[in-house]
């Protein structure tokens, strides 16, 4: 009775070992996520874990528990406090979303996972190449892993546009050029000008660029030469100079905005008509515009390819971070990289991408499937964005920015002073004006203001 009573518990046991193995069950792991996709990014996010966890997740013994959302600079401090040990600093995640001059600080640390041991060569080249090299923060290494990108495109309201376009004869296609764009900026400013003949001088503003430095850095990329000398800005080459009078005329003289925010706010009262911007942006633009007498009337956005200089290589930047992997053990660490790897399979890429703005990350998501889930997105923007996005990965080449500590400082002060110089050199184009034709007014003060500009930056 002992003997059968015993053959009877291992088999038992060794059913229920086998159903463990099967299930995944045995040795669950729970692994923390720290993100920063909240706002309307959140819901998107939520159901993306929620599928793994009950799918792949609860095959694997694998469970991605959120503990923390936050904006970007906010969970960079969280981090760095974090990596620093210091004093009320949280525990740190085993996977977390960081861009790159986050991940450096970490990975000089030694706490990040080197994700190419991690990804043989083979499944690495399903990946967008520009993407990856981007996460290679550190002697070559991969610690920061693409997972979902952006880079900048046009965002044009055609509700206004149409009018102006009717009544000037200006169509989208002369916005694919910055030259094409300051002339239509031109022929904005005197259209709105005359609608009021009898105010002078109140034509309105027609483009403002999210990113003045962005703006900058990939203008004299696409003309054939580097903002850059290391860590330090080169910016006397004529390249560079014609990309600072394009931008610093139209802006002195009301055509494009230097305001220190975001397009979107100026976009909704009907300020400016296009800008350029993160894709991830398309869902901060209103539905409406409001106007300065309180009208209003629903906004139609048109969104196009990154303008190139004439002349100049079709080049876009490319934005956002990616998600690092916390050093701990082997199991914790393949978890991680079994639930990246289930992140950015190109359909489950793309189901994400399709309602955040943001861009997949491998060669097959950009090709049938992504015209295939263009098709079933219901929200018109993103589908226009994403149509939009296409033909750049197919057309364009993505520029990746330096990396080094001071660049995000440098960047605050070349923009501060780009508005300031705008600002401070107008009352002096208007007085020259009284006394000169625009032309010469406009080529006098740039001359100042540039020479002004370009002493006050660091490095240069």
């Amino acid at each position: 009775m002992k003997r059968i009573l015993f053959i009877f518990i291992t088999i038992v046991m060794m059913l229920l070992s086998a159903c463990s193995l099967l299930s995944g069950s045995r040795d669950p792991v729970t692994l923390t996520l720290w993100h920063n996709y909240g706002g309307q990014m959140k819901n998107t996010m939520d159901a993306m874990i929620d599928e793994f966890n009950a799918t792949i997740g609860a095959k694997e013994g694998i469970i991605i528990s959120v503990t923390s959302i936050s904006g970007s600079q906010t969970l960079h401090d969280k981090l760095t406090m974090a990596a620093a040990g210091d004093p009320g600093a949280p525990d740190m995640p085993d996977i977390t979303t960081a861009y790159p001059k986050t991940a450096l600080i970490l990975a000089k640390k030694g706490l990040l996972v080197n994700m190419s041991e991690k990804f043989t060569a083979d499944e690495l080249s399903a990946y967008i190449p520009q993407f990856v090299d981007e996460g290679r923060i550190l002697d070559g290494q991969l610690y920061v892993f693409p997972t979902a990108k952006s880079t900048e495109v046009l965002f044009v309201n055609t509700t206004i546009f149409n009018r102006f376009a009717m009544a000037t004869g200006i169509t989208l296609d002369e916005l694919a050029t910055f030259e094409g764009l300051a002339r239509a900026a031109e022929a904005y400013y005197q259209w709105t000008d005359d609608i009021t003949p009898d105010i002078e001088n109140d034509g309105k503003m027609f483009y403002m660029s999210d990113s003045l430095f962005n703006f900058a850095m990939i203008g004299t990329n696409q003309l054939g030469v580097d903002m850059f000398d290391q860590d330090k800005l080169s910016l006397e080459s004529p390249a560079y100079r014609r990309i600072w009078d394009l931008y610093f005329k139209a802006g002195i003289s009301g055509r494009f905005a230097a305001f220190d925010g975001y397009a979107t706010d100026l976009a909704k009262t009907g300020d400016i008509v296009c800008s350029t911007g993160s894709t991830a942006g398309v869902l901060f633009f209103s539905p409406t515009v409001t106007y300065e007498d309180n009208t209003s009337e629903p906004v139609e956005l048109a969104i196009l390819p990154y303008p190139v200089f004439e002349s100049g290589r079709k080049v876009a930047i490319q934005r956002g971070g990616g998600m690092c992997v916390i050093k701990s053990d082997k199991r914790r660490e393949d978890a991680a990289v079994t639930f990246l790897k289930w992140f950015t399979r190109p359909e489950n890429n793309l189901r994400f991408v399709s309602s955040t703005g943001y861009l997949p990350v491998t060669n097959e998501a950009f090709g049938e499937l992504m015209n295939t889930e263009i098709k079933n997105i219901e929200n018109d923007r993103v589908k226009k964005l994403l149509k939009t996005c296409k033909t750049m990965h197919d057309e364009y080449d993505f520029y990746i920015p330096p990396l080094f500590d001071s660049l995000d400082e440098l960047q605050e002060k070349y923009e501060n002073l780009f508005i300031k110089a705008i600002n401070d050199y107008r009352d002096e184009y208007i007085t020259l004006l009284e006394s000169t034709d625009a032309e010469t007014a406009l080529k006098t003060v740039s001359e100042a203001a540039y020479k002004d500009f370009v002493s006050q930056l660091p490095n240069n």
